[in-house]
């Protein structure tokens, strides 16, 4: 009998809020917490918006020793982590270290730690780098800091595929799970707000210069101008059934399907990805999991918010569902484009849809753009069948699909599912 990999904890640290439930009040009332950017002057800079975690206490989370051998991005990864574990009721260290692993996504790596040793070594006047550069940039660090705190010994790793990872760090969860890793701690977090990470940024063309952060990310927009950089992202604690409910886990839902494609093609001013190769990622993630797509409830989107991207990523979705697209919600433009920390967001978002029994409605667009035409969620929407397709796409041609179900909620109280997810297509 193959193993079911299910959520059994939620962690998220985020623009939104710190915790599942400061990121669930800012989705459903659509309140946007992007602004100025403050961890480091952007003056002079043509985007000089973002998403911050607010009120982000490193040391609350890890002890000094550990956050000055760190970037903030494997901060927020600390945080994010614990978060999970006691949202599942597991304890901080292993019980069994190798029964426990780590898989999350990256792609930038400790941008903030980075450059300031860099400026102190070609700016300052020791000329030198702390001992700590080798490791606090690399995208592996916060796995490799993770399994070490935590004493998570199973099969470990990092998946580097932009914002896809977020997406693609659960299905490689699920498939520890298969094989017989009891529990893993999946997602992504990211910081990618620094003067050197800013600026590679705009080396796309995508990033919005408009100087309004009510304005700035609209996705599917007639007024879409490029996304908003953010920090933060979700981790998971992914869990074999049988082991969740031996020990009476409360359970958010099943990993029950995922596919990647590539569009072997590079992201450049013109080009707008391969809404083939992304359907196709679709498709075979609903096959895997063995639903129809009729049968998918909610559907939450990329939404990078350039126009070219974003029709394209409609092309894909009709391509999909035809003449029956399902309810499609973004929480993006609330919180900025964390890259595979956004796409785990989107994660925790559909899970929590699941957990309180209602479907949030999209932030946006007010406008919809010509060739974006889908069935935007405008209102709270009860759920029909629990089965949610969450879609990333990476610079560079990458292409991710996940389809989760979500457990029914505990009877009288929208935020608190148990048990079995159901069997089937719902």
């Amino acid at each position: 009998m193959t193993a079911r990999a299910v959520v059994t904890g939620i962690g998220v640290v985020a623009p939104s809020g710190i915790g599942a439930d400061a990121h669930w009040r800012t989705v459903v009332a659509r309140t946007r917490r992007t602004g100025p950017i403050t961890l480091f002057d952007p003056t002079g800079y043509p985007t000089r918006y973002g998403g911050e975690v607010p009120g982000f206490d490193a040391a609350a989370y890890a002890d000094n020793r550990r956050l000055v051998q760190t970037d903030r991005w494997t901060h927020l990864g600390f945080a994010a982590t614990r978060l999970a574990l006691a949202d599942a009721g597991l304890p901080d260290r292993a019980p069994d270290p190798y029964g426990y692993a780590v898989t999350l996504a990256s792609s930038s790596g400790g941008n903030l730690f980075g450059q300031r040793e860099l400026q102190r070594l070609w700016g300052g006047p020791t000329r030198t780098v702390g001992a700590y550069q080798s490791i606090a940039w690399f995208y592996a660090a916060s796995v490799g800091q993770l399994s070490i705190h935590h004493q998570f010994k199973g099969p470990c790793g990092v998946l580097v595929a932009e914002t896809a990872g977020g997406l693609d760090s659960l299905a490689h969860a699920a498939r520890a799970v298969r094989r017989g890793t009891p529990v893993v701690i999946a997602g992504a977090t990211e910081c990618p707000l620094s003067p050197y990470a800013l600026a590679c940024q705009l080396a796309s063309g995508m990033l919005s210069d408009v100087a309004d952060p009510e304005r700035a990310y609209r996705p599917f927009d007639a007024a879409a101008s490029g996304y908003l950089p953010a920090e933060g992202g979700a981790v998971f604690v992914v869990e074999e059934l049988g082991h969740a409910l031996a020990r009476g886990a409360r359970v958010y839902g099943e990993v029950s399907g995922w596919a990647a494609t590539h569009d072997a093609v590079h992201t450049g001013p013109d080009s707008a990805g391969d809404p083939a190769q992304y359907a196709r990622a679709m498709r075979l993630a609903l096959d895997r999991a063995g639903v129809g797509a009729d049968a998918v409830d909610v559907v939450l989107p990329d939404a990078l918010g350039v126009p070219r991207y974003d029709r394209s990523e409609a092309a894909a979705l009709r391509a999909v569902f035809a003449d029956r697209p399902p309810p499609v919600t973004t929480a993006k433009p609330l919180t900025g484009r964390a890259h595979q920390g956004g796409a785990a967001l989107d994660v925790a978002t559909a899970l929590l849809a699941f957990a309180h029994d209602t479907l949030p409605p999209s932030a946006g667009p007010d406008d919809v753009a010509p060739g974006c035409e889908l069935d935007f969620l405008r209102a709270r929407r009860r759920p029909r069948s629990r089965v949610a397709l969450v879609c990333a796409r990476g610079f560079d041609g990458f292409n991710s699909a996940l389809v989760l179900r979500g457990a029914a909620p505990t009877e009288g109280n929208g935020a608190g599912p148990v048990g079995a997810p159901t069997e089937g297509d719902a």
